[in-house]
């Protein structure tokens, strides 16, 4: 066994483990920090007791997210393809939330599995809105000018998931991620302004699929408040930066 690595022997104990070492959630996107990190420390507690490990759990996650984002593409939209796209949705985004608290259970993770993880989050983020926008052309009378809300969005996506990543690695190699963590306060302002950027509340939309022109119309909405959030946040991390002595 490695140094640091759980003995919890029943499904109560590693809950209550994951709970205690748990991310902080200050200004998290409301769904993923109130709902589906509890999700995937349920799924890692059980994962843990089922011998399986984060790189597994992960796979599982890109496999939940695959069959969902088949379904996009490939199957003409009713009122019952919303309800199975958006389960294996947010299944899959359940176990995404538990490889990494899988990990912590177990002792730590691996640069490999980190590495695995973000593969598969940034494929995700691709296809996903690359299969709207085949349904919107093979299945919906939208006007073409709609092509252009999924093809934006994916950039918008891409671009946030990327630089998201990358102002989180520079804060940690300057020393500066501990400090943000221990900020006062819940966060809930910074909660709530960045729900338009929360996977998990785009998941659900996905409920509505079957019905496109209201999911066009909220899918539309949450591109254009993920636009703006990505702006705001761009300018808020380069002063960041710039402060911190970074230069390119």
């Amino acid at each position: 066994m490695r140094s640091g690595e759980s003995t919890v022997t029943t499904y109560r104990q590693a809950v209550e483990q994951l709970s205690v070492a748990q991310k902080p959630g200050r200004g998290a996107p409301p769904y993923s920090r109130w709902i589906n990190r509890r999700l995937g420390r349920w799924i890692a507690a059980g994962a843990h007791l089922a011998g399986r490990t984060p790189n597994q759990v992960t796979m599982i996650s890109a496999a939940l997210s695959l069959a969902g984002i088949l379904i996009v593409a490939l199957v003409r939209p009713q009122w019952w393809t919303g309800l199975v796209v958006a389960a294996l949705l947010v299944l899959g985004y359940a176990f995404d939330a538990a490889d990494g608290q899988l990990a912590r259970l177990r002792g730590g993770g691996s640069a490999a599995g980190e590495w695995l993880d973000h593969v598969v989050d940034a494929t995700k983020i691709c296809l996903l809105h690359s299969a709207v926008l085949i349904s919107f052309f093979r299945f919906s009378d939208l006007p073409h000018a709609m092509l252009l809300v999924p093809l934006g969005y994916e950039a918008v996506s891409s671009v946030f998931f990327f630089t998201f990543i990358l102002v989180e690695k520079l804060r940690k190699s300057a020393g500066r991620q501990a400090h943000r963590g221990n900020e006062a306060g819940s966060g809930l302002v910074q909660t709530a302004l960045a729900a338009p950027t929360d996977y998990g509340l785009l998941c659900l939309v996905f409920v509505v699929f079957g019905w496109t022109p209201v999911f066009a119309t909220l899918y539309t909405a949450m591109f254009a408040a993920h636009g703006l959030v990505l702006l705001v946040a761009l300018a808020r991390w380069w002063r960041e930066l710039s402060a911190g002595g970074h230069s390119s």
